[in-house]
């Protein structure tokens, strides 16, 4: 169970879920992708569905006791015609109402643990990956404490050295199994070599890659996943990198 967190948004952390997805899937392991932002969803759309596509969601699950597994999208054709693995999507609703309800009354976090559980067991996972709402609420923490890894992505901006601090704090008091890091969006000016060592020196976690911008994956514009898209390109081998770092035995 993957965590992929940020501390504010705008930082790719949705395109770096879609993207391992896909990775994974190509490596032939059975993902499923829960979109538990649920006050500001889109990871559908990397997956090539749009928002009134999404007939059932997470939110059925939470309020409307809709079965989990029911409201699992299988979205493998999103991972390329070489994937041997597949892909399940748990979107989270587009409907104004539904976001709502949820901003105004919450859910129950047990329900969400039972369901992530169900999930794992019921489509025999191999790896779930949870793309979570920026910043620390109960839904994130929740995600953090059901994890064997989490991703933190921050770009290299002082808000962002800030937040990451303060996520990467909380992670290590709730004792997630491995934690890494990371930097993406690294401008061309900066040294990739000394933000490495900063961003490790600042937290204690090892960074498992840093991005540079890219105006190849800017041009894609959430059209689809960048791997299956490029997957000769330099940044795809980043996010096999980290794909590897964050399951050691992915490579």
């Amino acid at each position: 169970m993957i965590s992929i967190h940020s501390f504010r948004g705008g930082t790719g952390k949705s395109n770096t879920t879609a993207n391992l997805a896909a990775v994974y899937a190509q490596q032939g392991r059975r993902v499923a992708v829960i979109d538990t932002d649920i006050q500001s969803p889109g990871i559908h759309a990397l997956f090539g569905l749009r928002g009134d596509e999404v007939e059932a969601s997470l939110n059925d699950f939470l309020w409307h006791d809709r079965p989990i597994e029911q409201v699992a999208q299988d979205v493998t054709a999103a991972a390329g015609a070489g994937a041997t693995g597949r892909i399940h999507l748990i979107p989270s609703s587009m409907k104004p109402g539904e976001i709502a309800r949820i901003l105004r009354e919450g859910y129950d976090a047990q329900r969400m643990t039972e369901g992530f559980r169900r999930l794992v067991d019921l489509l025999s996972l191999d790896v779930l990956l949870i793309d979570t709402h920026p910043g620390l609420n109960e839904e994130t923490l929740l995600s953090l404490v059901l994890s064997d890894s989490l991703l933190i992505v921050m770009r290299p901006d002082r808000q962002d050295y800030e937040g990451t601090g303060i996520t990467a704090r909380v992670a290590q008091e709730l004792q997630v199994p491995r934690i890494r890091i990371l930097v993406n969006k690294l401008p061309e000016a900066f040294d990739a070599a000394s933000v490495t060592a900063r961003v490790e020196e600042a937290y204690g976690c090892p960074v498992a890659a840093i991005i540079p911008h890219s105006d190849d994956l800017m041009r894609l514009a959430s059209e689809g996943i960048f791997v299956v898209h490029f997957p000769e390109h330099p940044v795809s081998a980043l996010y096999r990198q980290i794909a590897s770092a964050l399951i050691p035995n992915a490579a």
